[in-house]
């Protein structure tokens, strides 16, 4: 499939010697396929590629026979991860897909990645995910001695943003971060907490008592017994919070255009709780456009992190030798994408199981992109 080729072509052949009698891209098209398919650890891809060997050798050439699980083992410890990662572009290229929306950014914990006996740590990632395409546009690992706010930074100077809204939380509400974004044509949607104790004593004391009527937008949900009411409030005059009334010359947050606040009403069980959330964004939102973008936010939990760990089993996988975590969370990624563009109709699992069963099905999702 010359969609597949495009979208691996530029990827390094990092074996030397007798270890490249298989090609990369057919090597690779096989383990994306057998993840799409269902398998998740390379001596599931093996096998997989021996019961599919007619699957595959309608659209591979597999001129050297089939590889082994330590091949592919091998391959993925041995890739250089940033040179793997550019497939997502590629992949996006081949969906005809546009950058424009909610990018949320978040970091997750693959728990099963450390290495005891080395003295590892667990993998650490921050992924892009377009919220409302549900696609993954990108993946950074959390480097040694760094933290999840250089390797967002790292991601984020990688990606054009321009017609892009990017939300994350408040450990993202960074004078650092906001430069960024602007620079690379995108606004952002941050979390507000007492990572900046001055200006969200501010915020909260300007919404405790708010001088002026606001744009305000109400949603209820109501499912399960459980009754929930948000109230949307922005505020677009921000020259308050840059007055010099704690100290001259306080830095802000760059292109700060909207203040807001997210008063949730929640009632169960006959019992009512309410809290209080606060953002800071550099776009001008009305308060519907508001609630839009932070509910569009929660889709990376719920689209992206939820699915890795219940269809995937990510949470468990315990490859944990020199890149392998770090590769095969981007080819679980990659497979994700394929698999949320295809049959809309039917869940991410029921998608899974029905390409592993069926050569037939199998071949409707992998066809959808050519």
């Amino acid at each position: 499939m010359t969609w597949l080729s495009r979208c691996f072509e530029g990827v390094e052949d990092p074996r030397t010697g007798n270890a490249v009698r298989h090609d990369l891209l057919e090597v690779l098209t096989m383990a994306l396929t057998a993840a799409i398919c269902g398998a998740e650890t390379c001596v599931d891809f093996a096998d997989f590629a021996l019961d599919r060997e007619a699957l595959f050798r309608s659209f591979l050439k597999l001129e050297n026979g089939l590889p082994s699980h330590d091949t592919f083992s091998r391959l993925f410890r041995l890739i250089d991860p940033a040179s793997f990662s550019t497939c997502f572009g590629r992949f996006l290229e081949a969906l005809g897909e546009r950058g424009e929306g909610v990018l949320a950014i978040d970091g997750k914990t693959l728990r099963r990645s450390f290495d005891r006996a080395a003295g590892g740590s667990p993998l650490h990632v921050v992924s892009a995910f377009a919220c409302e395409r549900r696609l993954v546009i990108g993946q950074a690992a959390v480097a040694e001695g760094g933290n999840e706010i250089t390797a967002a930074r790292e991601l984020l100077s990688l990606l054009d943003l321009t017609g892009m809204l990017v939300t994350g939380d408040a450990i993202h509400c960074q004078n650092e971060t906001a430069r960024l974004i602007g620079e690379r044509g995108g606004d952002w949607l941050f979390a507000l907490k007492d990572n900046r104790p001055a200006i969200r004593r501010a915020v909260a004391a300007f919404f405790a008592d708010p001088p002026q009527d606001l744009d305000e937008h109400i949603d209820t949900d109501a499912d399960h017994g459980r009754i929930e009411v948000r109230t949307h409030r922005v505020c677009h005059d921000v020259e308050w919070i840059f007055s010099d009334r704690r100290y001259p010359h306080e830095p802000t947050m760059p292109g700060l255009a909207t203040v807001a606040m997210v008063e949730a009403s929640v009632t169960q069980g006959g019992r009512t709780t309410t809290s209080q959330r606060l953002y800071l964004s550099s776009a001008t939102l009305s308060a519907p456009a508001f609630a839009r973008a932070v509910r569009a936010h929660w889709r990376i939990e719920n689209s992206l992190h939820w699915v890795l760990d219940t269809t995937f089993d990510e949470d468990r996988a315990r490859n944990r030798k020199d890149h392998a975590p770090e590769n095969l969370a981007t080819l679980r990624k990659l497979a994700l994408n394929v698999l949320q563009r295809a049959r809309t109709d039917i869940s991410i699992r029921r998608k899974r199981k029905r390409s592993g069963w069926s050569d037939e099905f199998a071949r409707s999702i992998l066809g959808q992109m050519r």
